[in-house]
């Protein structure tokens, strides 16, 4: 304790207050200054608070205050000033709470720090990255105001928990942070290095504040890539490893938290993706591709049940005598975002999460009852069939066969009029479940078309075993029958073309050819022996109004 007089000086003071302050047998503290002493006045609002004490107001003070000890090391003192009641003087109560401060730093160490590596882990790492991003963090220091990071993911490291062990694992992980804390250290600038911190599982980042553009990032990314080629010696054993690392380097305005992680993150998925071992820098074109890839996708299921979705027909002509003999019914997404969409955009995707069963069944189910339609409208003319694409998950994921006699037998749709389309990677080769759903459907009469044939596995053996009724010719072979832009004619696809037409007749097959353009193409094919032609010599994908305007004109 402490009893200071109104002028601030130090009258009294006990053993404990001078043991505290300056050991045992140091000069006394009576006659010192009480604000210099115990820094009650380097803020303006303690240093008015005291005043307002030592003129006998009472104002309630208790600071925290990290003083200089007269043996050299420091002391957190808690300071309590109060009035003594009928006395000129002001007592003050100072309690060592060093053992209480040294406690909660290793405390907070343990919060913030990774005991594997002994890095700074996620939660020190997010509380830096949000001080770096805080706005005015760098105001009149002359500093940049950008900031970047290298998050990088360690390739193949579960390989290693999974076949040596974890405790292993956990040794290379401690030898990664070695070599990444030496990389920072060679990194350091005018701020400091920067920040190497574990974030979970075999997850990096290097936090560069202040940074100067991203060629400092990508020097800092080569040197890890560098730094980690090299073998890791565990007690005699031999690893190596390598690392895939997303770079971004942006203004500090211009972004948060959450958003730096994102575009880390989307970067190292990229760089992962391009092939591992190697970094990549965030581009926001393929990142706004991605984003536009991710909305189309969340969003295929509902556009489905809101009626998003349209057909447009591609007429299939004779090429004998330019008669129609059938459409194929090509799905569009009117999005009410980007407009209308070609499959291309889509399909893909739909494939992937599983929502083509339900997009398959619609356009299934719409095929046919316009296909029922134009049947009933124009009962003089010979009825056209439908050439519905087909995904190998729909017949995976559900049960083609019942879809399509529960479709046919609703619409009234007879069987032979309409045609299923599977790519020739799909086809061949098909064996239990698929192979038995495409013999059924040809029992059933409905006709089995193979897209896009002579592109994939082409086992021309294994295809007079399955229950196909028709060829789809791809239209890199049509392409090649002339001469084009930059694309000098191809005699051997015409040959191929040829033998392809004659193979698949002498099975009892018949042979659409794709993507004619031009009436040499069409003659040429007209000559080979091919059946029916589809492409824009004919028509582009139209509506059913205008399909129906053929048909009449067709009578």
């Amino acid at each position: 304790m402490l009893l200071v007089d109104r002028d601030g000086v130090i009258v009294g003071a006990n053993a404990a207050a001078r043991a505290l302050l300056h050991g045992e047998g140091a000069e006394p503290l009576v006659g010192r200054v009480a604000a210099e002493l115990l820094d009650l006045g380097s803020d303006p609002r303690t240093r008015e608070t005291f005043r307002e004490v030592l003129r006998g107001r009472q104002a309630p003070l208790a600071r925290t205050r990290r003083l200089k000890h007269a043996a050299g090391h420091s002391v957190w003192v808690r300071i309590t000033v109060s009035p003594v009641p009928g006395a000129d003087v002001v007592l003050l109560s100072l309690n060592d709470i060093s053992a209480h401060r040294d406690l909660q730093a290793g405390l907070r160490h343990l919060q913030t720090h990774d005991p594997v590596t002994r890095l700074p882990n996620r939660a020190l790492f997010f509380e830096r990255l949000t001080g770096a991003l805080e706005a005015g963090a760098y105001e009149g220091s002359g500093a940049t105001g950008r900031v970047g990071l290298c998050y990088l993911d360690l390739d193949g490291f579960k390989a290693v928990n999974d076949t040596l062990g974890h405790h292993v694992g956990d040794r290379l992980l401690a030898a990664v942070a070695e070599r990444l804390t030496h990389c920072a250290d060679l990194a350091r600038h005018a701020t400091g290095a920067p920040l190497v911190a574990r974030l979970g599982g075999d997850e990096f980042a290097l936090l560069m504040e202040d940074s100067t553009g991203t060629e400092q990032l990508a020097d800092l990314a080569e040197t890890v890539l560098e730094a980690l080629r090299e073998p890791f010696d565990l007690s005699g054993q031999l690893l190596s490893v390598s690392a895939s690392i997303g770079v971004v380097e942006r203004d500090v305005a211009d972004t948060s938290p959450m958003g730096l992680m994102q575009a880390a993150d989307t970067t190292l998925y990229w760089a992962k993706a391009d092939g591992k071992a190697r970094w990549t820098l965030f581009d926001p074109e393929r990142n706004a591709r991605r984003v536009t890839r991710q909305a189309l996708s969340s969003g295929l299921r509902p556009a489905v049940e809101r009626g998003e979705f349209v057909l447009a027909y591609q007429p299939l002509v004779r090429l004998e005598d330019g008669g129609l003999r059938g459409v194929e019914a090509l799905v569009r997404w009117r999005h009410p975002e980007f407009g209308l969409l070609t499959p291309n955009r889509f399909i893909t995707l739909a494939e992937e999460d599983g929502s083509i069963v339900q997009l398959g069944r619609w356009v299934l189910e719409t095929a046919c009852r316009q296909a029922r339609a134009w049947q009933l409208a124009h009962p003089d003319v010979p009825p056209v069939f439908v050439s519905v694409n087909v995904a190998v998950r729909q017949v995976w994921d559900s049960d083609l066969v019942a879809d399509v006699a529960r479709i046919l037998a609703e619409t009234g749709l007879p069987a032979e009029l309409l045609q299923l389309e599977l790519t020739e990677s799909a086809v061949m080769g098909s064996t239990g479940r698929p192979l038995r759903a495409l013999q059924d459907l040809s029992d059933m009469g409905v006709r089995i078309a193979i897209d896009d044939f002579g592109t994939g596995y082409s086992n021309l053996a294994y295809l007079s075993r399955l229950p196909v009724s028709v060829l789809k010719l791809d239209g890199a072979f049509v392409r090649g029958f002339e001469d084009g832009p930059g694309t000098p004619a191809q005699p051997a696809d015409a040959l191929i073309v040829e033998a392809m037409v004659q193979l698949a007749h002498r099975l009892g097959l018949t042979v659409t050819a794709e993507c004619v353009e031009t009436l040499d193409q069409a003659d040429r094919l007209r000559r080979i022996g091919c059946d029916t032609g589809q492409g824009y010599l004919y028509s582009r994908p139209v509506d059913a109004q205008r399909i129906s305007e053929l048909l009449t004109e067709h009578r």
